[in-house]
């Protein structure tokens, strides 16, 4: 599994696009699975340290049980309201989890992000198209225009 700069070497400006359209937004939603399978829909910040995309939880969140059971998420980057929309980023993986303890927040969960798929989604220059860009692992970059 790729980590964000294991993504970046192998896609730099597709990669920096993903996370222009991740950076637009302070808040972001995450999927995630429940215990019976069904899908869950949190807000969750993310950021890129050191080469690798992280987000945390609070301790014990059904959110961070959720990831701790089944690792698998994907992350959506929030969306402008028409007709200003430039555009949609969308990250999916599985998340490795860290336990962190700080002084002002106690005791969290952090989770590092292996990436298996990164997806852009935009209206084309004349705006009469939808653009979908992609990287998936081991497939590299596609483009489809409809």
């Amino acid at each position: 599994m790729a980590t964000w700069r294991g993504f970046e070497a192998e896609a730099p400006e597709f990669a920096a696009r993903v996370r222009a359209r991740l950076d637009v937004h302070t808040h972001k939603t995450i999927a995630t699975l429940r215990k019976d399978g069904s899908p869950r829909i949190s807000g969750i910040e993310c950021d890129v340290v050191d080469g690798e995309l992280q987000f945390g939880a609070m301790w014990n969140s059904v959110k961070a049980v959720d990831l701790l059971r089944d690792p698998r998420f994907a992350l959506h980057s929030g969306s402008d309201d028409p007709p200003g929309w430039h555009g949609d980023a969308k990250v999916a993986g599985t998340a490795r989890a860290v336990t962190r303890e700080s002084d002002e927040q106690g005791r969290y969960h952090l989770f590092t992000a292996d990436i298996t798929e990164a997806v852009l989604v935009a209206l084309n220059d004349r705006g009469d198209k939808l653009v979908i860009e992609s990287w998936h692992e081991g497939r590299g970059l596609a483009r489809t225009e409809r």
